[in-house]
């Protein structure tokens, strides 16, 4: 019998057979340790060791390298990104994992399994760890993904590269254009300090027990812009006030931003100023970064959001 040919209605029988194998044993792991997914940590385990090796490829995993790996889960990325990387360090929250894993003795031995819970852990020590700037692989938990991309936006300059894997409709909001409904406070924050890029979606199948959406797999590359220094592309700006204005423009997102910045309380930092005197301030600031008063906050690219917040620093300062 010869092997289903790509593409062929065969193919997707075979995979399906496999996925099905796969998925299998990884319930029978689990049951057999008395271990379950936890709906309230977004457990949604991977099952096949192909997708793992093809994420760890997707991260760029070089010998020398020392990585922190989120979700440690079962060991499906686990084991193809220990054979890749010099150092492994894997957060897992589970404690029931973790004893798992301790029991089992089935991690390869360049893998340190640390539990505590990712968003709590202080960045600078793990980079210190590791001796350098951060690389990350993660199966991320459905249940963290957004405050987890903001630990990483808050800890840009620590990070060489994150490859991820989280919910669909979050991929689709860390990559989005202006003027769509996807573009938001994390699109442009991440923006400006990280290039974004998809590299594989996966379906339900791929994971046990099957979430009710795809997952896609991201890259986050920091290199070219955590540093924020001045250059042709990117003005030097500070990125702390940068995130006060784009906050305060999407939390009303309907509003112009003559609205929502006129409201910030950046022009009346002695509480003396009237409202007709912020409004002029705050206008004569939007169109000196050459914006018009009348726009909403989904039709700014980064760069405008950068232009702004220069702007509205510069006439603070006169």
């Amino acid at each position: 019998m010869s092997t289903p040919g790509p593409g062929s209605a065969d193919t997707f029988f075979f995979n399906q057979v496999q996925m099905t194998k796969y998925e299998s044993q990884t319930r029978n792991t689990l049951k057999s340790h008395q271990l379950a997914p936890k709906k309230r940590l977004g457990q949604n385990f991977l099952v096949n060791k192909h997708t793992a090796e093809a994420i760890v490829r997707a991260g760029n995993v070089l010998a020398t390298d020392t990585v922190l790996e989120v979700g440690v889960g079962l060991g499906a990325l686990t084991t193809p990104l220990a054979a890749a990387a010099h150092h492994v360090y894997g957060y897992e929250i589970d404690r029931g994992i973790i004893r798992f894993h301790e029991d089992e003795g089935d991690l390869p031995d360049n893998v340190t399994l640390v539990h505590q819970d990712i968003l709590t852990a202080d960045f600078q020590q793990i980079a210190e760890l590791c001796g350098g700037s951060l690389k990350i692989l993660a199966n991320l938990p459905y249940s963290i993904s957004n405050p987890f991309i903001f630990k990483l936006i808050d800890n840009a300059s620590l990070i060489d590269s994150a490859t991820i894997m989280l919910q669909k409709e979050v991929a689709d909001r860390l990559t989005a254009q202006p003027s769509t409904k996807e573009y938001g406070v994390p699109t442009v924050l991440l923006a400006c300090c990280a290039t974004v890029k998809k590299i594989m979606t996966l379906k339900p199948a791929e994971f046990h027990p099957r979430p009710k959406i795809d997952s896609v797999v991201i890259t986050i590359d920091f290199t070219g812009k955590n540093n924020r220094q001045e250059n042709s592309e990117t003005p030097r700006y500070d990125f702390s006030f940068l995130k006060q204005i784009v906050k305060t423009t999407f939390n009303q997102r309907r509003k112009t931003i003559l609205n929502t910045l006129s409201a910030g309380g950046w022009f009346d930092a002695s509480g003396k100023n009237t409202q007709s005197a912020i409004k002029t301030l705050t206008e004569a600031a939007i169109q000196s970064a050459d914006l018009s008063p009348a726009a909403r906050p989904e039709t700014l690219t980064v760069a405008d959001f950068i232009s702004l917040t220069r702007a509205i620093q510069q006439l603070q300062i006169q």
